[in-house]
């Protein structure tokens, strides 16, 4: 039997499977950021798009999350893995994946404006460095992390509150989310960065956008391990402890 290795190691080897599509993101991420300070048709632009989000707001956060995670991964999954023949399961994941996005969104717009009445809606190195720091170290390991992780292995298990049971235990939070932290840590650390040095209102609109491409790739991994694509294609990303979600 080959040696366990440790949810650490597990985790840097998907942080290192990610590293093309985290540079492709965090560059594009980057490009607006830079085009929001520097070019000023990309700054109008950008502001209509926060006026938009604050003129809808709750509405434009639910909807916006639940087409990212619910919408957007099942029309790719049709597309590109089911010849576009719509499947039962489609409507099931779509089901759990809309309300489950759409409570995650909700929660994360309110921490965007929690932290900005908490240390201000400005940006500075100190202001931005703490938002990091709560957001990544404190939001994220104590709530985002194991709400999906759990929240998928409920809805792998059938939706059993009895199988729910022994995952809630730091046994399974160490052997999945621990693996799931370190590879999210090497994508989100720099996409925050650049969210927390947009205003208050920008920030949820780019976290979706950043989002929408990281629920693509995470789609696009999730079945190549479970088979729908062929075994030796090449693996734009890869986050370790979904592959453990899919054996549950």
């Amino acid at each position: 039997m080959p040696p366990q290795r440790s949810p650490w190691l597990i985790g840097w080897e998907a942080a290192k499977a990610n590293t093309a599509p985290t540079f492709v993101l965090q560059s594009v991420m980057l490009a607006i950021l830079l085009a929001y300070y520097l070019h000023p048709p990309s700054a109008a632009f950008l502001n209509a798009l926060a006026g938009f989000k604050q003129r809808h707001g709750l509405i434009f956060v639910l909807i916006a999350s639940a087409i990212v995670g619910a919408v957007l991964p099942e029309l790719f999954v049709i597309v590109f893995f089911q010849r576009g023949r719509i499947r039962l399961q489609n409507v099931r994941n779509f089901i759990f994946n809309a309300p489950f996005w759409a409570f995650d969104g909700f929660l994360v717009n309110l921490m965007y404006r929690a932290l900005a009445e908490w240390l201000g809606d400005r940006t500075s190195l100190p202001i931005v460095a703490a938002k990091i720091c709560l957001d990544q170290f404190g939001y994220n390991p104590f709530f985002a992390a194991p709400f999906g992780i759990w929240g998928y292995a409920w809805k792998n298990s059938g939706y059993s509150f009895a199988k729910l049971r022994p995952l809630l235990t730091w046994q399974y939070y160490r052997e999945h989310a621990l693996p799931v932290l370190i590879a999210t840590w090497a994508v989100w650390i720099p996409l925050m960065a650049v969210i927390y040095s947009l205003p208050l209102a920008l920030q949820f609109p780019l976290f979706a956008l950043a989002l929408a491409f990281w629920v693509l790739m995470m789609t696009y991994m999730t079945n190549r391990f479970a088979g729908k694509i062929e075994a030796d294609a090449e693996l734009p990303i890869s986050v370790a402890g979904d592959v453990k979600a899919l054996k549950h």
